[in-house]
């Protein structure tokens, strides 16, 4: 009998626990305003205030629509990949974690780097970015659509996205830059290598 095409079950669910919260950002009212943002943003502030969950909820968390869009075409393109590759269970796991180690990694560069504690995140970028550096060391050549246009070897892509992170905080530090969580995407880039060389290589091997 042929094989049954493999289907991403999780990464369907991922897509939609991003759309409900992005519904619920789009809801009126002062209250639910301030409610998502209380527990759908994250910074160093909402962790000295105790609001751990934080760190996760704000991995699904999208308020403008071509964030949403461009997260969750990166989610749906490698998303499959790794949860056939992985294994279900392994691939929530690194999802969550990196998403979580990538929210952490905002909240550590805004307070010691920016020194803007309230200087708030939310998206899937930082878990994004580790499934894109895990990509680009199991298939470095592959081509990747670079900013979904130009198309690169995957870890010459990996690297620009690190320089361009780099330069962008850098600029932040100075008092400029755009309203972009660089330290969050650099701490999944991280998490990702780390994932990598630790765990998956090894596995590989065997």
């Amino acid at each position: 009998m042929p094989k049954r095409p493999f289907k991403p079950y999780l990464v369907f669910i991922i897509l939609a626990i991003n759309i409900l919260v992005y519904y619920m950002w789009s809801q009126k009212g002062a209250y639910h305003q301030e409610w998502m943002r209380d527990n759908f943003l994250v910074s160093w502030d909402a962790l000295r205030e105790g609001r751990y969950w934080t760190l996760l909820t704000s991995v699904f968390s999208h308020n403008w629509d071509m964030h949403l869009l461009c997260n969750m075409v990166v989610l749906w393109s490698f998303g499959g990949i790794f949860e056939e590759i992985l294994g279900r269970v392994r691939f929530l796991s690194f999802y969550l974690i990196a998403g979580v180690f990538s929210s952490l990694c905002h909240c550590l560069v805004s307070q010691f780097v920016l020194h803007e504690p309230s200087m708030a995140a939310l998206g899937a970028s930082g878990a994004l970015s580790a499934l894109v550096w895990v990509f680009a060391l199991l298939f470095p050549k592959e081509r990747l659509l670079f900013f979904f246009i130009i198309p690169l070897p995957a870890m010459i892509a990996a690297l620009i996205f690190v320089g361009l992170d780099l330069w962008g905080l850098s600029a932040q530090a100075h008092g400029g830059g755009l309203p972009i969580g660089h330290g969050a995407h650099l701490g999944g880039a991280f998490a990702g290598i780390l994932y990598y060389f630790l765990f998956l290589r090894r596995r590989i091997r065997r």
